[in-house]
């Protein structure tokens, strides 16, 4: 009897040990794999830093596409540099000095707020702006040509580009 009862439950450590065996492996395929999407993922603010952009269209609410010229656009035009630190400049595409000061993206990527300084440092204005696409391809924002008018808006469309920031 007791011979068994050790039967039954060698047979029942069996039954419960091959399947746990089988989803046991060696290979840490399945574990890298994960860990490698994961370290992918990049917070909004990584995205946006990741390198410099370049004004490459606007468009608006009715999918027009809007001269860069428009003096609705024309303001906004020029490449960006986000620094990871925190801070930003902006040039026209003739290398002018635009702007420079400080900047955040929210955490859902879908605000980006900047403080424009005057070389002092001292705050010259905020704005925030809507973001409409945030990945390592585009970078898209919306502003408001009349600004108690959210039925009007355009879209200020940039790509990465390989510009250097001028230097002083």
């Amino acid at each position: 009897m007791k011979l068994a009862k050790i039967a039954g439950i060698a047979a029942a450590t069996a039954l419960i040990a091959v399947p746990l065996a089988a989803c046991s492996s060696d290979d840490s395929s399945t574990a890298s794999t994960s860990t490698s999407a994961a370290a992918e993922a990049q917070a909004p603010s990584q995205i946006l830093s990741a390198h410099p952009w370049e004004t490459t269209g606007a468009v608006d609410q009715t999918g027009k596409n809007v001269p860069l010229t428009d003096k609705n656009v024309e303001t906004y035009v020029g490449f960006a540099y986000f620094n990871a630190d925190g801070t930003f400049t902006m040039y026209t595409l003739q290398d002018k000095p635009k702007m420079q000061g400080d900047w955040t993206v929210s955490q859902d990527g879908k605000n980006r707020h900047i403080v424009a300084k005057d070389d002092k440092g001292k705050v010259k204005f905020e704005r925030d702006s809507q973001i409409v696409e945030l990945t390592d391809a585009t970078f898209t924002y919306r502003t408001f040509p009349e600004e108690n008018n959210k039925k009007v808006w355009i879209d200020i469309v940039h790509t990465p580009t390989d510009h250097r920031a001028p230097t002083k």
